[in-house]
């Protein structure tokens, strides 16, 4: 359930309400009485969304993650070679 901001226009009391979406607005001031009170147009207020499954990527199939895994494994070789290799030359080079 929401809960909806409300200012009454005959003493300026403004308070928030927890309310149903379907229950109708208050008119009634819980401060003075009078029935002048109007409903708050808010921001609103933000989607958060939880746990797996909201994103695109949440879905890839079993040949792409095979895929991705064989790229990865496949570039930390070639980084360790290039290592092994930069080595070799240094020694090389201090012969």
């Amino acid at each position: 359930m929401p809960t909806y901001d409300y200012e009454c226009n005959a003493c300026n009391h403004t308070f928030e309400l927890f309310q149903s979406i379907t229950a109708k607005h208050i008119r009634k001031c819980p401060e003075c009485g009078e029935l002048k009170v109007k409903r708050l147009i808010g921001a609103g207020s933000t989607i958060i969304f939880k746990g797996s499954g909201f994103y695109q990527t949440d879905y890839r199939s079993e040949e792409y993650k095979s895929r991705q895994k064989a790229d990865k494994s496949s570039c930390t070789a070639e980084k360790k070679d290039s290592k092994t290799k930069k080595k070799e030359t240094k020694k090389d080079v201090k012969d």
